[in-house]
């Protein structure tokens, strides 16, 4: 095949949305990279996939072991403010943008009742959270969520109780936050001390109701049935809202997919978006114990964004509607070693140390990975959720006297600060390698953005090879760049390098040497076991 024509039926592969590099669409080496041992990724401004929404690189807060309480809000702590909220933590959160954050839940959602967390603080009850096991003092609510979101610039991604909840009461949460005066759940909103409505816009209605371990779990239909009621009643409240129906928690579970489809037949005419789940550890039984799958387990996340938007069109067809769902990854991230005993067992004590995981080098290179999926197809996923924000699961870490930052925070803060604009329409010609069960996985896994508005351009790279550094050659199909803004790479000698109270430092990224442009071509090499962004501008 004539090398123009490989490009074309490359490109068209990849327009059509499969969410893969060439090579793995291919299934194998493409030959002319073989003979130079040079990667090559051919860039044009010109060819791009999706604008990219401006909530791809969401946050999640449960009300979960210190999440909240600890995390985001510790009223005796000398690096509070006067409303409790933890002035580091904001700081950490304002300078990171993040765009939109998921409250309350989680597990936790589906046994909460949102009354409980309202009105003066004397008067709120201490209750048993049986999701996590848990006492929750409700001295955080909704109104003071809202009023944290306003001080770190960020939106609110409201859950909604469809477990022990109704619908009605679900109308009711929406009248409390969005109707100006005049109604019963607006007055009280004044009475409590807010005039003005917080006009949220984005609601998830319910939370993996496909689980056995969650509360109020119920068949596929029944769900739909019950998530297009709450969608009826919430919009007759106000018709502006967008909502986010449960999809499968995971391609693990038995129903996986059949749950999606079930669902959508019953409510796809009353919501807006389809969710979606995944969590992935380097275990025995996911990858064996092998990093080198480990670093391609991204790509099984792009295989479940293709199955699942296959059923959203499936479901499009049968009722051929004109509306084309889009999906929200609204749980995402590296999770696999704090699961289990009293990881996730609160014992009933207030604010205990649950689900804190430990993240290290390839924890971090893997989410960097996850970064370059979500905006491979941003075509369809318009939100997604890193989950969680703080102590649980999280990349930040609170104790008393601070906090620091987990491996996993930079490529998270990378994607946030200069993934802009639209994503390219790249072509990446590079070696691979054999991964049982997968097949052949490209050794660089590229994405790149551009902004029309200021002409940037950001390429991010992860290098799977755990022993070699990687030649790079960006062909610039249009305009070459003028400049290098920001360069910089994330990587080591030790993959089980984790950063600690004691040990911050230990995995931070580093100056990556600005590579130069000449004849319309831009060489650099990424070192081994790495996770590298690049930004241009003019």
């Amino acid at each position: 095949m004539a090398s123009i024509e490989r490009r074309r039926f490359l490109q068209q592969s990849l327009t059509a949305g499969f969410g893969c590099s060439a090579e793995l669409l291919l299934g194998r080496i493409l030959p002319a990279q073989t003979a130079t041992g040079i990667s090559r990724v051919y860039l044009d401004t010109r060819r791009t996939t999706a604008p990219i929404d401006p909530n791809l690189f969401g946050s999640f807060l449960e009300h979960l072991g210190r999440a909240i309480y600890e995390g985001i809000y510790d009223p005796g702590s000398k690096l509070s403010d006067s409303n409790g909220f933890r002035k580091d933590v904001m700081e950490e959160v304002r300078a990171l943008g993040v765009p939109i954050v998921r409250y309350p839940g989680g597990n936790f959602v589906s046994g909460y009742n949102w009354l409980d967390g309202i009105g003066p603080k004397r008067d709120r009850p201490r209750v048993l959270d049986k999701a996590w096991n848990s006492i929750n003092t409700n001295q955080f609510g909704t109104d003071e969520f809202m009023s944290w979101c306003k001080a770190v610039g960020t939106k609110p991604l409201m859950g909604l109780n469809l477990g022990t909840g109704t619908a009605e009461q679900a109308a009711a949460l929406v009248e409390y936050c969005n109707a100006e005066k005049g109604t019963r759940w607006s007055d009280l909103r004044r009475k409590n001390g807010i005039a003005e409505p917080y006009k949220v816009r984005n609601w998830c209605l319910g939370n993996e109701m496909d689980g056995p371990w969650q509360i109020g779990h119920m068949t596929a239909t029944e769900y739909g049935f019950k998530a297009a009621d709450a969608a009826r009643q919430m919009r007759y409240v106000d018709p502006s809202l967008t909502l986010i129906a449960c999809g499968s928690s995971g391609p693990q579970m038995p129903t996986y997919l059949e749950w999606d489809r079930e669902v959508l037949e019953q409510c796809y005419e009353y919501v807006d978006a389809l969710s979606l789940h995944r969590y992935i550890g380097n275990t025995k039984e996911e990858t064996g114990g092998d990093s080198a799958k480990y670093l391609a387990m991204n790509l099984t996340m792009d295989r479940q964004i293709a199955e699942t938007v296959a059923v959203c069109d499936l479901v499009r067809g049968r009722k051929r509607s004109p509306k084309k769902l889009w999906l929200s990854f609204d749980e995402w991230n590296v999770w696999y070693r704090a699961r289990s005993g009293d990881a996730v067992n609160g014992h009933e004590q207030e604010a205990p140390h649950l689900l804190e995981e430990v993240y290290n080098l390839e924890d971090a290179l893997l989410v960097g990975g996850i970064i370059n999926t979500l905006l491979r197809n941003s075509d369809r996923v318009k939100l997604a959720c890193l989950a969680q924000l703080v102590n649980v699961i999280g990349p930040i870490m609170t104790n008393p006297n601070g906090l620091y930052r987990q491996s996993i925070y930079y490529p998270y803060q990378w994607g946030l600060q200069l993934a802009r604009g639209a994503v390219l329409n790249l072509l990446t010609e590079c070696p691979g390698y054999e991964v049982s069960g997968m097949g052949e996985v490209p050794c660089l896994d590229v994405t790149g953005t551009f902004s029309k508005d200021n002409g940037k351009v950001a390429v991010f790279i992860l290098n799977r090879d755990l022993a070699k550094a990687h030649e790079v050659e960006v062909m610039w199909q249009d305009a070459a760049p003028a400049r290098v803004l920001t360069s910089t790479v994330l990587t080591g000698t030790d993959l089980k390098a984790a950063n600690s109270f004691d040990a911050p430092q230990r995995v931070v990224p580093t100056d990556f040497a600005k590579p130069v442009t000449s004849g319309g071509r831009t060489k650099f090499e990424v070192p081994a076991r790495s996770y590298t962004a690049i930004q241009w501008g003019t």
